[in-house]
């Protein structure tokens, strides 16, 4: 397999209008983090050498954002003045890659799909240092691929061109398999094939679609990679798309605490931020929302029916019906029923604080 590097292009400019928000479309919250930090994410299994995002609507709160968040991935930034298109964009994206990497491949992903698992972009990026392609697609099939661009084979099953579904014909439309708009490109053909990419299409944009059928007539080979889950893939573009995401990422988030040790009496009634911290042996009562930075200690009881924000919670310790934000709660201390801890209110190692318990400030007075 070749070792060509790695470049990724986050595309996150867009201002996400059906979001109907004055909050950046890539800092949509899900599970208490910014939407386009799991596209980060889904970089892990990827030798990326740098991540750059494109950013537009919003640029100074998302770059300060991703600035504050990003880890240790190195991620540099660049603004799409005018969204002119995705090809746009990757053509501003482009400029931001070192120069000394003409041999490289160039990883575009979109901000908005927040589902995607490392293992299958890790997967996309093989194949394609594997097949020696100039460009590899991540597509996906589904019975109804409304809103999304259809993937075109020839007769040799080979894919052709990529048409979006405002150009598609009816015959087109009825294809199953759609375009993710995920790829890896081959730098070297990138670059010219962006610049023969033109705006003569209904949005009168330069679609980064269009740099398929391009490579494709000049000789060049494009293989496609099928994602698993459809659902994996598919952006978060309304309030109604968000709610399904987050609902998955609950899940997920969930499923792998249970794997670690800790007991929900039901897991669909148990919302858990990706943010928070548990140790084993904890128990989760229904009813339970753990947020922010909260983190709670070894064989902790939380609920029913209690949500901590930013809080520390002791081994040990059980909180009932409680409201708590910025509290700290001591080992083996019992909280509730129907307590409401504000921020910086502490609670002492074993004490019970009765029904009702109203603490504020950093002597936890009530």
């Amino acid at each position: 397999m070749s070792e060509r590097s790695v470049t990724a292009i986050v595309l996150a400019a867009g201002e996400g209008t059906r979001m109907r928000s004055t909050r950046p479309k890539p800092l949509h919250l899900l599970c208490g983090r910014a939407m386009v930090l799991y596209v980060l994410d889904a970089l892990a299994e990827c030798d990326v050498d740098k991540a750059i995002v494109v950013v537009g609507h919003g640029a100074e709160l998302v770059t300060k954002k991703l600035q504050e968040a990003a880890g240790d991935l190195v991620v540099d930034f660049v603004e799409q003045h005018v969204q002119r298109g995705t090809g746009d964009a990757v053509s501003v994206g482009l400029t931001a890659v070192d120069d000394d990497l003409d041999d490289g491949d160039v990883l575009v992903l979109p901000g908005d799909t927040p589902l995607l698992r490392a293992s299958t972009i890790g997967a996309l990026v093989r194949e394609h240092q594997l097949s020696g392609a100039a460009c590899t697609i991540l597509t996906a099939r589904s019975d109804d691929a409304t809103g999304y661009g259809r993937v075109v084979r020839g007769k040799d099953d080979r894919v052709e061109r990529v048409v979006e579904e405002r150009d598609a014909t009816p015959d087109e439309r009825a294809i199953t398999e759609w375009n993710t708009s995920i790829y890896c490109f081959r730098r070297s053909v990138l670059a010219p094939a962006l610049r023969r990419v033109t705006p003569d299409n209904d949005q009168g944009e330069y679609y980064l679609t269009d740099v398929v059928e391009v490579l494709h007539d000049a000789g060049y080979p494009i293989v496609a990679v099928e994602a698993a889950d459809d659902s994996e893939a598919q952006g978060v573009n309304d309030r109604r798309q968000l709610a399904v995401a987050e609902r998955e990422l609950r899940r997920r988030t969930n499923d792998r605490w249970l794997g670690l040790g800790v007991t929900m009496l039901d897991p669909a009634r148990t919302y858990i931020d990706a943010t928070v911290q548990l140790a084993p042996d904890v128990t989760l009562f229904p009813g339970t929302m753990l947020q922010g930075d909260t983190v709670v200690l070894e064989g902790a009881e939380i609920g029913p029916n209690s949500r901590l924000v930013d809080c520390t919670v002791g081994a040990h310790a059980v909180v009932e019906d409680t409201v708590a934000r910025q509290a700290d709660i001591g080992a083996g201390a019992i909280v509730g029923p129907y307590a409401v801890l504000e921020a910086g209110a502490h609670v002492a190692p074993g004490a019970r604080t009765g029904p009702f318990y109203t603490a504020t400030g950093e002597d936890g007075s009530s």
